[in-house]
């Protein structure tokens, strides 16, 4: 893969198996600090997008909350904030907070500040980026706003780099198949 590679779709060329571990089986912290099941999501598609307040792609919090309004029927977004790439999120939960309320007026859950690669990766994430815990792909987060898309049963369906933007046609699709 090329530099230009975070630019675009990350396809997912592996054929996909059953999943090892039931992503639904997991839960993650919120801001607040409260812990929420992701098995309450069954049923749903789940976007898990790695955020930050202070990175060129942080203008994507409109977007993915207009799309979150518009399909949350069926789709769950979840951020997840991380301060790994260029520093971008500093802030500390109600800071966070409060970015996100005010300047994109988000509803969809942000958690806690987490590690997205590393020797302190979120389980989350050890399970969106290893084919022996999700069954479909090994994949390493490149940067701030890419996008792991979930399917109603908890399977991983597809991935979207920073670039691809919640209202691209490939999201879309993707959302809606």
């Amino acid at each position: 893969m090329g530099i230009f590679d975070i630019f675009t779709k990350i396809p997912i060329i592996d054929t996909p198996q059953k999943p090892i571990e039931n992503l639904h089986d997991n839960t993650i912290k919120l801001l607040d600090g409260n812990e929420i099941s992701l098995s309450k999501f069954k049923g749903k598609k789940i976007l898990f997008v790695n955020v930050a307040s202070k990175c060129g792609f942080t203008n994507q919090y409109a977007d993915l909350q207009k799309l979150y309004e518009e399909n949350s029927d069926k789709l769950e977004i979840i951020g997840l904030p991380c301060n790994q790439f260029g520093y971008q999120e500093k802030g500390n939960a109600s800071e966070i907070q409060n970015f996100c309320s005010v300047n994109y007026g988000v509803t969809f859950p942000i958690t806690e500040k987490i590690k997205v690669k590393g020797s302190e990766q979120h389980p989350i994430y050890d399970w969106l980026t290893s084919k022996n815990k999700n069954g479909t792909t090994n994949s390493r987060i490149k940067w701030n706003f890419q996008k792991y898309l979930v399917n109603e049963e908890g399977e991983l369906q597809a991935i979207f780099s920073s670039k691809s933007v919640p209202f691209s046609d490939e999201l879309l699709t993707a959302i809606n198949s």
